[in-house]
């Protein structure tokens, strides 16, 4: 990686211009674009229409567009899709989309009649005609249905995509929602059923009831038929932190309570309630709590942990018998190691059943799925369920009434196939009862996994897809896609849409497993946080180098994507090595790193990149900070940059300002801000066909 040699000009230039606070350091600079932070202004939106509009009539018009167009719109809206189901009451429910019901059906059927070619399906919410009947743009946003009867849901609804919801209390039976029931009006709220006649709820209640982050800093207990407001407060928190959270467990044989303070993003600090009173749980607040199976708590480890007893490892899984846990630390001396990482290997994820606990892992990459199973107090045994070698196999479904499970196997030219088993047996073979259909053709295709080289010598891997005649004549058009951030790990999955328009058609898609991520454990991810957060650049480039050196591409025919904290990967990248790219998808990104922590829900980032209101980590952030790092007279590729004005998480105004000060300085390049989506950038079907034929339209029309 190269750092920013421009960086030192550009920061005697703010100084020059900024307002300097003598105590603290701080350092600023007039933000001419400032009005673009305003959602839904009339300049703003202005803005955006003008924008979208040179977009629209340069990529509709490409050669490309009409042909893109119909791929994608054929398989997007195929019948012969899967209907992807979970388990609920030993009934499968899937949420479904097409072209006669855009916004989509809430639906049931049976194991049985899912099984056939043409399922038979008992529809319990029409989002489209309660849209229309209430003049409404409901987005579906799940449902919290109440074990183990599950006759009484919380439906949660957005307007537009938005993160916040409007909650309303659903009755099964009577498909119908109850009028004067559990119905919360619009915002970020958080809720967990106690029993059919009360809940706990975090909400907007007005001044003060949030954090600085936007979230709920209070959780109040509910009565059915009383009045929302006359909701008891049973829980509080600063405003500092990021959250206060209710977590209720009811199992076949008890019902557990907690209360959960989120100081920041990776640290928390949470109470078991003991009929009135409150058992301070005396975990690391980086501690992650996976629920209660068998009267232990269980505990995935962020770092290393030593008891009187025993020392743990980072990436660890452990179990608290229920019987030991008091508010000493000294209970943790009666810790149980269930599962324990290596080099390769490391827990993602853990469901449980009514007698078993299914762990998602991450065996090099690859997704691995193990049973296991409390043979005698203290003892534990583990079985391997057998799905697949090259790709990744996932626990999609379970319930604590029964072991029966779904779970998911695909790979990058591998269609995901759906399993049914019982975590009773999970040796015998499961069964297959889904499969999705091909989208492109895959017998010339090859998945391979190769290294590059950082800049402080670190080995990254990545995979390379592509066809198994490709020539190595540096002219193949090849998109490297990355996130590198909060331990989320990228996999192999099916390629579906990009195996069809890309692919098929010549071209090298490249996924990177840069740090940052959760690829090889917590450590991989906090290699890359705060202070060394410019090492995501370094590792992504360093694979765009490997791509250039092996001559698969060249700059010319070299283009990335990342989005969210991926858009943030590759502003940063291009900004940094505008030599290394001729095309750039940035979508729901942040850019202003200076300001990102006053934008909506930015202030609960901090932990991941650090506060730019203190000095000493302002001074690393600005280092990387796209929008602040762009320069005149520089030789910048023609950047997509795709958000929406409903994204209430990763805040539009990132993408906007970027878009007006690279056109204030004369750069090219494309922008789309779709007016609905929320942080996926889409609402229904339609949304995502036009965004998808647009991005693949811009990157033939750079990279051939």
């Amino acid at each position: 990686m190269l750092k920013l040699c421009f960086f030192l000009c550009f920061l005697f230039l703010l100084s020059c211009s900024s307002n300097k606070n003598n105590v603290s350091g701080i350092k600023s600079s007039v933000d001419n674009y400032l009005w673009l932070e305003e959602i839904e202004s009339t300049k703003s939106l202005d803005f955006v229409k003008n924008e979208n509009d040179k977009t629209f009539a340069v990529l509709k018009n490409n050669s490309h567009y009409k042909e893109l167009e119909a791929d994608i719109r054929k398989i997007a809206l195929a019948e012969d899709r899967v209907p992807w189901v979970n388990l609920m009451n030993k009934e499968l429910f899937n949420f479904w989309r097409d072209q006669k019901n855009p916004r989509g059906l809430w639906r049931k059927t049976t194991l049985a009649s899912y099984k056939t070619n043409k399922p038979k399906w008992q529809i319990v919410i029409d989002l489209d005609t309660l849209a229309k009947d209430e003049n409404e743009n409901w987005v579906w946003k799940g449902a919290e249905c109440l074990p183990p009867q599950y006759t009484r849901c919380l439906i949660h609804f957005s307007r537009g995509g938005k993160d916040a919801t409007v909650i309303r209390e659903f009755d099964m039976l009577t498909k119908s929602f109850i009028k004067n029931g559990f119905n919360i009006p619009e915002a970020k709220t958080n809720v967990s059923w106690i029993n059919l006649n009360t809940i706990y709820v975090g909400q907007d209640s007005g001044p003060g009831s949030l954090t600085d982050s936007g979230y709920p800093r209070t959780i109040s207990l509910w009565h059915r038929r009383e009045k929302l407001k006359e909701a008891k407060l049973v829980f509080q928190v600063e405003k500092k932190d990021l959250s206060a959270n209710a977590y209720v467990e009811i199992t076949p044989k008890k019902t557990y309570r907690f209360f959960r303070r989120g100081i920041s993003f990776y640290e928390s600090e949470g109470w078991y309630l003991d009929g009135t009173k409150k058992i301070h749980i005396p975990t690391p607040n980086d501690a992650i709590f996976n629920g209660i199976h068998k009267d232990y708590l269980l505990f995935t480890l962020r770092s290393e942990l030593k008891t009187d007893a025993k020392n743990f490892k980072t990436g660890s899984l452990v179990a608290l018998p229920f019987k030991f846990l008091s508010e000493s630390k000294s209970s943790l001396n009666h810790l149980e190691l269930l599962f324990e990482p290596t080099k390769k290997r490391f827990l993602q994820n853990l469901v449980t059943t009514k007698n078993h606990l299914l762990l998602d892992l991450i065996d090099n990459i690859q997704g691995k799925i193990v049973s296991m199973t409390l043979k005698s107090p203290g003892i534990w045994s583990m079985e391997n369920i057998d799905l697949g070698n090259n790709g990744i196999a996932s626990i999609e479904s379970a319930e604590l009434e029964h072991d029966t499970f779904l779970a998911t196997y695909s790979d990058f030219i591998t269609p995901t196939s759906l399993f049914i088993g019982s975590a009773k047996t999970p040796t015998k073979k499961m069964e297959k009862i889904k499969n999705s259909p091909s989208r492109f053709i895959s017998s010339d295709l090859v998945s391979e996994q190769k290294f590059s080289t950082s800049k402080d010598g670190t080995i990254i891997p990545y995979f390379i897809i592509h066809k198994k005649d490709m020539p190595l004549n540096a002219l193949n058009p090849t998109l490297l896609y990355g996130y590198g951030g909060f331990e989320v790990s990228m996999q192999p999955y099916y390629l579906n849409t990009l195996g069809k328009v890309w692919l098929e058609k010549g071209g090298v898609y490249v996924l990177a497993n840069i740090r940052g991520g959760g690829e090889f454990g917590p450590a991989w991810h906090q290699a890359a946080v705060k202070e060394n957060h410019q090492r995501v650049f370094d590792d992504f480039i360093s694979v765009a180098e490997a791509l250039i050196k092996e001559k698969i591409t060249t700059p010319h025919h070299l283009g990335i994507q990342g989005g969210s904290n991926g858009g943030l990967l590759v502003g940063g990248a291009f900004i940094q090595r505008p030599d290394l790219f001729n095309a750039v998808l940035c979508g729901v990104p942040l850019l202003d790193m200076l300001r990102y922590n006053k934008l909506l829900a930015g202030a609960s980032w901090m932990d991941e990149y650090g506060n730019p209101d203190v000095a000493s980590e302002q001074e690393y952030i600005l280092k990387y900070s796209p929008y602040q790092n762009i320069k005149a007279d520089t030789h910048y590729p023609e950047v997509f940059f795709t958000t929406s004005t409903k994204d209430d998480r990763v805040h539009p105004a990132h993408a906007r300002k970027m878009v007006a000060k690279m056109r204030e300085l004369g750069y090219p390049l494309f922008y789309f801000e779709n007016t609905e989506g929320g942080h996926g950038g889409v609402a229904n079907i339609e949304q995502g066909i036009l965004r998808s034929s647009l991005e693949f339209s811009y990157l033939w029309k750079k990279l051939q």
